[in-house]
């Protein structure tokens, strides 16, 4: 890895909070102030004469907003002009601020110092010497400081070399390709010392294919190795140069950035902030120094502009200059409002709000199956969460992801997996947060198997995870099923689900439940353990309780939806991997009595009972949709000709559990309850689902068959289920027309007899 990135993937408190042992809180982030990401750059402001005077005042502009929107107190930067030194006495460079630590009294200096820069007269030197430019920047980023920080210039130009009057640069006549190749030779220094050049272009028509030249002869590896992250020019024009700027700091930064609304004052501005956020800054362009603002947190509350408050840290740099940034440490996730209010005579300028952040993304990664066998099949999801085990909500948050996986195992060569959430197979659903892989289990595989998947994001601090399972065997002497669905509940309630067990072996087998990749304390599942006798099928009782109010805080707003996973392990067999399954729980403020029950004062007895007949038939349609009767399962051999044919009947609990009889000599289909096989209809349209223990769950379509065994394939034949009943509304005749009666087979005969399905319709 190379050295530039290393300060996004460190940071010792971060480390001890993500590291903290499960069941104990992390130390609050104001408390433990995590050393977020720190920077060393250098600003080179082109104080030539191809510039304007108003050009010039947009790039000292520049230069005090980009110190600005660090958020590092740990960052340093250095400020110089730059013009040519044409003859004896004149210098190239100039010194404004010299490399100063941005904490609160550094960023009052940048200010300060900032004003030093001014347009170049005759008399010292109105050229463009870029070389020298390029190597004071060089030498500002690499003398005396920490080689494992980012090293990152901002040139402030309009992107035209003239070093024509510079004696330095030889004979006359070659100045300007003497020039040229000092420039390729500064460029080349640059990207040796891992010094990132961004140019930003000012005047009226800057030089963009020289700024992009001199941005790609730089260091190319950034924070993170995503195109968003490398050196690119950008032209910055002075009305809009606040939000221009904060794009391209964020993109020098891998910082994420949001632009808020535009107000004159008195005004109030809302501006959210991501659950992922870890740091950041809330930047205010006031346009007029008169202007004070007030910050108020998604709870309502009113926060400091210094200190600590809710577990947050708060630190407010140029609050008397007509840029203010605030930056949060551990911010509240939600919407901020900002009050902006003037005196008289200084509310005509608006008053623009942005945010710029940097953040923690996680992610929670499954195998299904979660011990697959030699040659099977398997999926691979990573789903994303926040640092503490929230669901990510917003597709925003982590836009530009990139998700990359590798499979390794005896016998058999890495296999490289792109994990991706754009809806087509194997990804189920686009956009939802859960990137998706499939992958076939080498053959050859006979031992461990290692999966591991990495996040990678600009702006959010990448996660690696990684899982160990083992080539299941022909048999599993124990098999399990979880029925644990999704639930919306309160702090303090339980969710209760079933756990199916079946243990072929002679002895009794000891598993271990678990709730994995989930902030200690939020969850908690019991039982913890569960003996299994040998000989034993059948269900045992599991719980997930939910954490009482105060352990959420502030945080729990109107919702929070956990992503944890349930595992299960078999520690009887090597500690044999059963289950593996996402567990999403979505929590909601307990709320009070009028809330609870306003409902039934207005509506009464009447709404109940519609309440209950429509839970009715939603229970009746479930099972109507799921039950398999009338399926036609028929077993395929390899060359695809039907060995033999088995209609399914009403399941237990809407599925059919059968075996392969004799499946090397004449195989067929036989019921058996707890067998190693069911079916089900697919609730979500044609065909149906089969079920294999410990082996997952395969969409079987009406057409085209579904690996069932090493050797054997199961198809649906056709669908043999009586239709629905249709009631019939015409009219009967009276009996005064005495009109005869059309005999009805449907009152004779085996027709008379009930349909077993109509308790279904």
């Amino acid at each position: 890895m190379r050295r530039a990135l290393v300060p996004l993937l460190t940071g010792a408190a971060m480390c001890a909070a993500l590291l903290a042992p499960a069941g104990r809180d992390p130390a609050p982030a104001a408390d433990s102030r995590p050393a977020f990401p720190a920077v060393n750059y250098a600003v080179a402001v082109d104080e030539s004469a191809s510039l304007r005077p108003e050009d010039m005042k947009a790039e000292k502009a520049a230069a005090a907003r980009i110190a600005l929107g660090d958020v590092s107190a740990d960052s340093h930067v250095s400020v110089f002009g730059f013009a040519a030194a044409e003859a004896a006495g004149q210098k190239a460079v100039d010194v404004a601020c010299p490399r100063t630590a941005l904490d609160t009294a550094g960023r009052d200096t940048i200010g300060a110092c900032v004003g030093r820069l001014h347009s170049r007269t005759r008399s010292e030197g109105t050229g463009t010497d870029f070389p020298n430019a390029i190597r004071q920047g060089v030498h500002d980023l690499t003398d005396g400081t920490d080689a494992s920080q980012p090293r990152v210039l901002f040139l402030l130009t309009d992107g035209y070399m003239d070093v024509t009057d510079s004696p330095q640069y030889g004979d006359p006549a070659h100045r300007e390709a003497e020039g040229r190749r000092q420039l390729g030779l500064a460029l080349k220094e640059a990207a040796a010392h891992d010094v990132q050049i961004w140019p930003l272009g000012f005047g009226s028509a800057p030089r963009l294919d020289e700024l992009k030249r001199m941005a790609a002869g730089g260091y190319q590896k950034g924070c993170v190795d995503l195109p968003s992250a490398r050196p690119k020019p950008h032209k910055v024009d002075p009305e809009d140069i606040g939000s221009t700027l904060e794009d391209i700091f964020a993109a020098a930064h891998c910082l994420r950035h949001e632009r808020g609304p535009s107000r004159t004052p008195p005004a109030t501005l809302k501006i959210a902030i991501s659950p992922l956020a870890t740091v950041g800054s809330i930047v205010v362009d006031k346009g007029d120094p008169q202007v004070r603002i007030t910050y108020y947190d998604p709870s309502g509350a009113k926060v400091p502009t210094h200190g600590t408050y809710k577990h947050s840290g708060f630190e407010l740099a140029g609050g008397n200059g007509p840029v203010e940034a605030l930056k949060i440490v551990d911010p509240l996730p939600g919407t901020w409002k900002v009050k902006a209010e003037a005196p008289e005579g200084h509310r005509s300028l608006p008053v623009a709000v942005s945010v710029l952040w940097q953040g923690e993304l996680r992610g929670a990664l499954t195998m299904d199956p979660p011990s697959p066998q030699a040659g099977e099949r398997a999926t691979v999801t990573m789903r994303l969460q926040t640092r503490e085990g929230y669901a990510v909500k917003d597709p925003r948050d982590y836009a530009g992801l990139r998700v990359r996986g590798e499979l390794t195992g005896h016998g058999f060569g890495p296999l490289a997996l792109d994990l991706t959430d754009d809806g087509k197979a194997p990804d189920p659903t686009a956009g939802d947060g859960s990137f998706t892989a499939s992958v076939r289990i080498p053959r050859a595989a006979d031992d461990d198997l290692t999966l591991s998947a990495t996040l990678t994001a600009s702006g959010l601090r990448g996660d690696t995870r990684s899982l160990t399972t083992g080539v299941a065997p022909g048999q599993l002497p124990v098999t399990t099923s979880l029925d644990l669905p999704p639930a919306n509940v309160h702090p303090g309630d339980k969710v209760t689900g079933s756990l199916a067990v079946h243990n072929t072996s002679s002895t009794a087998h000891t598993l271990r439940l678990a709730v994995t990749d989930l902030r200690g304390g939020l969850l908690s599942l019991g039982p913890d353990r569960i003996t299994v006798p040998p000989g034993e099928s059948g269900t045992r009782d599991v719980t997930v309780e939910v954490a009482p109010a105060g352990v959420f805080g502030d945080r729990l707003g109107d919702g929070l939806r956990l992503a944890g996973t349930v595992t299960v392990v078999d520690t009887t067999d090597h500690d044999r991997m059963l289950v593996r399954e996402p567990l999403s729980v979505r929590v909601t403020p307990r709320p009070g009595i009028w809330d609870q029950y306003w409902w039934a004062f207005a509506a009464g007895a009447v709404a109940l009972l519609a309440i209950a007949a429509l839970a009715a038939a939603l229970v009746r349609h479930r099972r109507r949709v799921r039950d398999p009767y009338g399926l036609t399962l028929q077993l395929v051999a390899e060359d695809g000709s039907v060995l033999s044919e088995h209609p399914a009947g009403h399941g237990q609990k809407q599925w059919y559990e059968f075996t392969v009889a004799e499946p090397h000599r004449s195989p067929r289909i036989e019921r058996r309850s707890h067998g190693p096989y069911a079916v089900q209809r697919n609730p979500k349209g044609g065909g149906a689902v089969l079920r294999k223990k410990g082996g997952g769950r395969t969409l079987v379509p009406v057409r085209g068959p579904v690996p069932l065994t090493e050797t054997l394939q199961l198809a649906l034949g056709e669908d043999k289920r009586p239709p629905k009943r249709r009631k019939d509304n015409r009219r009967q005749p009276t009996a005064d027309r005495r009109e005869p009666r059309i005999p009805d087979d449907s009152t004779s005969g085996t027709a008379g007899t009930p349909s077993a399905y109509s308790s279904y319709e």
